[in-house]
């Protein structure tokens, strides 16, 4: 993929799933952790995704994940495809605009 072209504001979606851990939810859904890397690396070849990932800093706190999108629409439809939240194992999850300053 090329480098898409900088733009002024982005949409970072945020997710917190019912997993304790990064570990518990590679014990116990590791076809849905498949499908969603398979799913985000094709969203990322598209260019709808530039960058996405699970926080590892706070282990006292359920698994988290975000994502940086290119539009409204991209950051929609990451969400409501998620293999997470197509079966129940997310607890909430939002989204927010962005503004670039240095990319």
């Amino acid at each position: 993929m090329a480098a898409p072209a900088l733009q002024p504001v982005y949409l970072v979606v945020f997710v917190v799933t019912t997993y304790a851990s990064f570990a518990e939810a590679k014990d116990t859904a590791s076809e849905d952790i498949a499908a969603h890397i398979a799913r985000s690396r094709g969203l990322h070849d598209a260019g709808a995704i530039l960058m996405a990932g699970a926080f590892l800093d706070r282990p006292e706190e359920p698994l988290s994940t975000m994502a940086v999108l290119t539009s409204r629409e991209a950051a929609d439809d990451d969400i409501r495809g998620d293999p997470f939240v197509l079966h129940g194992m997310v607890s909430h999850w939002h989204i927010r605009a962005w503004a670039t300053m240095v990319a």
